[in-house]
């Protein structure tokens, strides 16, 4: 059974993911259901390293739409 991963590994597979363009800018993440299934962690995980990316910029919010990748931030 794998090992889920830490709050900086998670951190650094989303970042990654966005700079090889698989999440490209303005583009929407899965579902936090959805990664959290994917990473084998819980949605509160989930919300914390999306939180942590919207502070920086790289993720926003957009109410009752969902989380996107931030469309004008420079990587």
């Amino acid at each position: 059974m794998p090992i889920p991963p830490t709050m900086d590994e998670l951190l650094d597979d989303l970042l990654k993911k966005i700079k090889d363009g698989t999440y490209p800018p303005g583009s929407q993440l899965p579902s936090g259901r959805v990664l959290a299934d994917e990473y084998d962690v819980s949605q509160s995980t989930i919300s914390r390293a999306v939180a942590t990316l919207r502070k920086q910029d790289v993720l926003v919010g957009r109410p009752g739409r969902g989380v996107f990748v931030a469309e004008s931030r420079k990587r």
